[in-house]
């Protein structure tokens, strides 16, 4: 079934202003990472029985299929696995960004996850050192990185 709007009156100009970022699916797993990033915590799940940490979260130890995990907070940092430019967005409220960067990120405690970008593009390479960032909109906030600062060494 084809859906029409009526036209808009004489003289008159729709503004629908531009769309939404569209935001994560919290599921109950997945809630506290949110919550973390929205109080500019980046929290990792870890697992009681063999310390293992990891991301993406979920129910069980990805290593042993313990349930006994807890929630620690992360460095923030970590290194460029690997990266992609977008330069067309697959949701069109990301079209004024373009070219933009997703990252994968290798953090300093192990686990690896997909983030934003907020360095400079022509700096951007793999094996790159990156700090967390946290980008707030208004219904959620995301994961984002930048280069981290170096610090000159003295002689």
């Amino acid at each position: 079934m084809t859906s029409h709007r009526a036209p808009a009156a004489a003289g008159t100009r729709r503004s629908a202003g531009p769309p939404a970022l569209p935001g994560p699916t919290v599921t109950p797993a997945t809630e506290p990472f949110w919550s973390g990033l929205r109080a500019e915590r980046l929290l990792l799940q870890q697992c009681e029985r063999c310390g293992a940490p990891q991301h993406y979260p979920r129910a069980v130890c990805r290593c042993c299929w313990s349930e006994d995990l807890r929630w620690i907070p992360s460095t923030g940092r970590g290194t460029v696995w690997t990266f992609t430019v977008v330069h067309r967005p697959g949701n069109p409220a990301w079209a004024p960004r373009v070219p933009y960067a997703v990252l994968i990120v290798e953090l300093d405690e192990g686990p690896r996850l997909v983030a934003g970008y907020t360095g400079l593009l022509e700096d951007l390479s793999v094996g790159l050192r990156v700090a967390a960032g946290f980008e707030h909109h208004a219904t959620h906030s995301l994961l984002v990185f930048h280069p981290e600062p170096t610090v000159a060494v003295q002689a």
